[in-house]
């Protein structure tokens, strides 16, 4: 049900993103929002919780702010605020726009909520399948990197600094984080949806690999 709180968060995202890049913009979030709905149904949350959580949770991510990883749960506290909402609301939101990013593997998530875990779990699924492997290239594009470089291996088991300031092909990312995905939901819709997705990322990188070495 979209409330007028909902109404302001979604105008104010959509002006704030609209002219994103093309992984992170406004249809980001509105397939995260549409997703997190969906699950956040099946898996009994708080819905409210998670629509204004799924629309702010990428408001102002580091990586295109310098690093800077309080302006995103500052952005939407910010907004929150100027919306008169409760303080334990407007908290828990912050908090899942804080604690929502892959970090790394060796990263350990500090908070947790059922909110979070939902929308988390929408996230990372936007982040796989066909739209996680084009996000990945638009990205990689974006930032100026290979698309593939054999004598550059992927980087495992990386700490907080390491991922955030990892600058490797695009393929390497896959098995720096995409892979890694599906082991990571948290709901047990979440678990579901992401079988096919990654399924369908693994057999893009076979055809991958098969075209590279020319067999294909």
């Amino acid at each position: 049900m979209i409330t007028k709180i909902t109404r302001k968060t979604e105008n104010f995202v959509y002006e704030t993103l609209k002219e994103a890049e093309g992984g992170h913009d406004w249809w980001h979030i509105q397939r995260v929002r549409n997703l997190a709905m969906n699950i956040g149904a099946k898996e009994n949350a708080d819905l409210f919780v998670v629509e204004l959580g799924a629309l702010l949770h990428d408001i102002a991510d580091s990586k295109f702010h310098g690093g800077d990883e309080e302006i995103g749960p500052r952005t939407a506290r910010e907004f929150l605020q100027q919306q008169k909402l409760e303080s334990a609301l407007i908290g828990h939101i912050e908090q899942i726009v804080r604690h929502i990013s892959f970090k790394g593997e060796k990263h350990k998530q500090a908070f947790r909520s059922k909110e979070l875990d939902v929308i988390q779990d929408a996230d990372r699924l936007d982040a796989l399948g066909a739209i996680g492997i084009a996000r990945a290239f638009n990205y990689g594009g974006h930032a100026g990197r290979l698309i593939y470089k054999p004598t550059v291996k992927p980087q495992k088991n990386m700490n907080r600094e390491e991922y955030k300031n990892n600058t490797s092909p695009t393929i390497n990312h896959f098995y720096e984080k995409l892979l890694l995905l599906k082991e990571r939901m948290n709901t047990p819709t979440g678990k579901s949806l992401a079988e096919h997705r990654h399924q369908y990322m693994v057999n893009f990188l076979e055809e991958f690999f098969g075209e590279w070495d020319g067999e294909r």
